[in-house]
């Protein structure tokens, strides 16, 4: 019995029309026939076309049925010998070079301004790639905002100087990089080392005979840029010492990395020179906000900063009810100094965030944690990484919070969350893992921060972190601008307390600071009752007192007996005032969809140009490489 015949009793015309002309070269030829009965069984039928004659869907479903398919599974001779560099399913080796011809082909992305040359770290997304995207915020949304009763909000991109300052954006987010000073060529330092190292190691395995996996589209590109890579053995102490380095790389900083460069003369891979000490690079884009360009700002780095700058109004908008949580989705922006790797480094890129407002008295427990706890998961923690090892270990969320490895229960629930997410779009379990952050790698905001990471052709890329904020950016914000960032309850039993208090004389204050006073008063008002006990001294004894307040007077502000009066008083309060803590998980949509790809792209043997992605049916269902 023909192939079309068999489409026709399964959708007729309907199915032949969205296979496209393709239909007739692909079907018999499919060494798999289950796989073929189940792609035409599906309705709507599968996206299907080849490469020269592709019309885009008007429509891609997600309420397909949860068919489960089977792909081709390979040899068991063949997997054993590719173990090292699996990223598919089904075990076969991601040809990039292959994979990223097919989606450009389907107009799945395309550089931007390509007929101008392009820049590097910018796309566009095609309507194929448009859809996926859209179906998996749809699939987020419903698993995290409708299912949590989040409050969603869209916040503006563009972000006064101010604001990015205050949260430490401006002096704290940064990479760093080395310039050669003969070429100007500029390189990011933490991925040269990682980059010179890994070279070396496998010069090392070449030279003892050992054989070595090869990339061969990144081979290529090496080939035009940079030194053949000698075969040398290295000493097995010196061999430890890069695999060591290279488990912590994330986790030096600028000094660091300078030590490293000049005991390992790491060079410029292209011409063999010198290299400057590495500097930070801020990693946001600057512009100026109205025509006058007096007002400074960039293109925000995460879509965090507006939602808690609004924390007040969603709050009031909760009913004063805690805990809460806030989510957004939109383009967040970074300077990237050597974007590369596709779509998983780029300059502009989607970001799904939320912020789960939670009161820090007693433990930061989650109500809902008790449905999670006995979900498994493949955990990296920072001890391991420090000794210099990249072990994983698998255990129950419940046990990873019980034994302290996890903080607190609201960290873990949202870590297991992620992680039923993931999977719910198709991601192979296998590939999958939760990283913890090392100190210095660490947010200049977080306590404590994992990253959900996946598997891919360019080694393991963080996909998601979710990261304990603790309370910081509400509190430096209502520092700074006494704005009250804080939740206010009604206590069971009023509560006595002794404290220092400061009375300001209002009447010479304001004459004295003019229109630096609203600015001098939220600094006096942020000093810890420490620090009010030692001025208190300070002012008996001399009469006067100085104070920090950036930005005016040169940074310290003098106070005399007659502007301020600093005593110990007892107080009765009825309601308790608090400032939330936030454990925040972000999505970077674009790495999880590229990611994906690869775990599900498949190629015939011997035919390898002929590539399927069959994507899973949460977001999609069929691209076809003819």
């Amino acid at each position: 019995m023909s192939h079309c015949s068999s489409a026709q009793r399964l959708g007729g015309l309907r199915c032949r029309r969205a296979l496209g002309p393709s239909f007739r070269s692909f079907c018999p030829r499919h060494p798999n026939r289950l796989l073929h009965r189940q792609l035409l069984a599906f309705r709507p039928p599968p996206t299907c076309a080849s490469s020269s004659s592709f019309l885009p869907p008007r429509s891609f479903s997600t309420s397909l049925p949860r068919t489960r398919h089977h792909l081709p599974q390979p040899s068991s001779k063949k997997k054993s010998s590719k173990m090292a560099s699996l990223s598919t399913k089904t075990g076969q080796v991601v040809d990039r070079s292959v994979l990223d011809s097919m989606l450009r082909r389907r107009l799945f992305y395309t550089p931007s301004f390509e007929i101008y040359g392009g820049v590097s770290g910018l796309y566009d997304y095609g309507p194929p790639g448009c859809a996926v995207l859209n179906n998996i915020v749809d699939l987020w949304r419903k698993h995290f905002v409708l299912e949590e009763d989040m409050l969603e909000v869209d916040c503006t991109m563009l972000t006064p100087h101010e604001i990015l300052k205050t949260s430490g954006h401006v002096d704290k987010f940064a990479d760093w990089m080395c310039k050669d000073p003969k070429t100007g060529e500029i390189f990011r330092a933490d991925h040269l080392v990682e980059e010179v190292l890994e070279a070396r190691l496998k010069g090392d395995k070449e030279a003892r005979g050992q054989k070595v996996e090869v990339d061969e589209e990144k081979e290529a590109k090496k080939k035009k840029k940079v030194k053949q890579t000698k075969a040398v053995k290295l000493d097995d102490a010196v061999v430890k010492e890069y695999e060591e380095t290279l488990a912590q790389i994330d986790n030096f900083d600028g000094p660091e990395l300078e030590k490293i460069i000049a005991k390992y003369d790491i060079r410029n891979p292209t011409t063999d020179g010198n290299l400057l000490p590495p500097v930070a690079f801020n990693l946001m884009f600057q512009t100026s906000i109205g025509p006058s360009s007096n007002m400074p700002g960039y293109l925000r780095p995460e879509t965090a900063q507006g939602q808690f700058l609004n924390f007040q109004k969603l709050l009031e908008f909760n009913q004063q009810s805690m805990p809460f949580a806030s989510a957004s989705i939109g383009k967040s922006f970074r300077n990237e100094i050597s974007p590369r790797a596709g779509l998983l480094r780029v300059r502009e890129f989607l970001m799904a965030e939320i912020e789960h407002f939670v009161d820090p008295q007693g433990g930061k427990k989650h109500a809902r944690f008790e449905e999670v706890k006995d979900v498994k998961m493949t955990l990296l923690n920072r001890d391991i990484q420090l000794s210099g090892s990249t072990k994983t270990e698998e255990m129950t969320i419940g046990k990873a919070v019980e034994t302290g490895l996890v903080d607190n229960e609201t960290l873990g629930y949202f870590l297991a969350r992620i992680q039923l997410f993931l999977l719910k779009l198709g991601v192979d379990p296998k590939k999958l893992r939760f990283r913890q952050h090392m100190a210095n790698e660490m947010a200049h905001y977080a306590t404590d921060c994992w990253d959900a990471e996946l598997h891919t052709s360019y080694g393991w890329i963080e996909c998601v972190g979710c990261a304990d904020r603790s309370a910081y950016d509400l509190t430096v914000h209502k520092n700074k601008t006494g704005a009250p960032l804080v939740v206010r309850e009604t206590r069971a039993e009023p509560l006595k307390v002794e404290e220092w208090q400061i009375d300001l004389d209002k009447k010479k204050f304001g004459p004295r600071f003019k229109k630096d006073g609203k600015t001098v008063t939220a600094a006096i008002d942020a000093l810890s009752q420490e620090l009010r006990e030692k001025l208190s001294l300070d002012l008996e004894q001399t009469g006067k007192i100085e104070v920090e307040v950036e930005g005016v007077a040169g940074g310290k502000v003098e106070l005399d007996k007659e502007l301020i009066k600093i005593e110990k008083r007892t107080r009765v309060e009825n309601v308790r005032e608090y400032t939330p803590n936030v454990i925040e998980p972000s999505f970077g949509i674009g790495r999880i969809l590229y990611s994906m790809i690869e775990q599900v792209y498949w190629s015939r043997e011997g035919d390898e140009a002929r590539g399927v992605s069959l994507l899973p049916f949460p977001i999609l269902v069929f691209f076809y490489n003819g």
